[in-house]
């Protein structure tokens, strides 16, 4: 399926990024592998290497344009060319507001969402001057779609990392470019100190079966989600742009995009009392629920 093509997966040493790396180069890509950990990033690419594929690596923490620059070079170098970018890499620092600091916000901020721009902007100008498309797969999270406590800077980023491609998918289309964002959800250790998961975890690193309840609800292993970035990162999929798609498990799903739910007007305009009557009143009923979804697994 993705024979001759060339992918860059940022973040791709361990977890997710490791198994996107590793399913792009099944479905034949060759792969730049990039890590902050130089060891993690090779053990990914000999096991790519192990099972006849093709992969380098570059080491180096995404955020400014030396390393986005550089990790396009590196593909260009080694295999040619450049269609495919993912970006998956960023750091955590998962506090509450009151506990998260200057340095705790610009670390996460500067990872996932600069980073996820210099590689963006750095593998969009490398398809402009190749003239024959490409796919640009950012990495979002359900944290940046609704609430999720503690995690003030790594949910502000993925929000922002899911508006962006929105903004790229339009101004990229007379490139023949797709840009969409992943938004899984795997048995990863990330997710291992929320409340009942610990446990299923382990299970999954241990190579066991992940119970169909879980699977149900978009809980599987790290390859569960592979199979969405293959396909966005392919062909076939040149008519999916702008889109943000859960996956995980058995389940994929597509976010709506932000809109618009309910509407009142007042000739003359408002006034503060009228606001507080149309609060209490009309839009009583129709406020968003703000709290994060509850993860209740039945059946674990």
């Amino acid at each position: 399926m993705l024979d001759g093509r060339v992918a860059v997966v940022t973040g791709s040493g361990r977890g997710l990024g490791r198994a996107y790396a590793r399913a792009l180069a099944a479905a034949g890509a060759a792969v730049v592998v990039n890590d902050l950990d130089g060891d993690a990033a090779e053990e990914t690419a000999q096991s790519i290497t192990d099972a006849g594929g093709a992969a380098v690596t570059h080491i180096g923490a995404v955020g400014g344009s030396d390393v986005a620059d550089a990790l396009v070079q590196r593909a260009v170098e080694d295999f040619g060319r450049l269609d495919v970018m993912v970006t998956n890499a960023g750091a955590l620092r998962d506090k509450t507001l009151r506990n998260t600091t200057d340095e705790d916000f610009d670390l996460v901020v500067n990872s996932h969402l600069r980073g996820t721009f210099t590689c963006g902007r750095a593998a969009v100008a490398r398809f402009r001057e190749q003239g024959d498309g490409g796919r640009l797969i950012l990495v979002g999270s359900p944290a940046g779609q609704r609430a999720s406590f503690g995690q003030t800077a790594y949910s502000a980023s993925k929000g922002a990392i899911v508006a962006m491609m929105r903004t790229w998918a339009v101004e990229t289309a007379k490139l023949g470019v797709t840009v969409n964002a992943i938004v899984p959800t795997a048995l990863t250790r990330m997710v291992a100190t929320i409340p009942g998961l610990g446990e299923l975890v382990a299970k999954a690193e241990a190579g066991e079966p992940v119970p169909e309840p879980a699977r149900r609800r978009g809980l599987g292993t790290t390859d569960d989600v592979a199979p969405v970035i293959v396909y966005l990162a392919s062909q076939e999929s040149s008519h999916v742009t702008g889109q943000a798609i859960a996956a995980g498990g058995d389940r994929i799903a597509l976010w709506t995009h932000p809109t618009e739910v309910a509407e009142q007007f007042r000739s003359g305009g408002w006034t503060t009392k009228s606001v507080g009557e149309l609060f209490a009143g009309a839009y009583a009923g129709r406020l968003q629920d703000f709290k994060p979804a509850p993860l209740e697994i039945e059946g674990v």
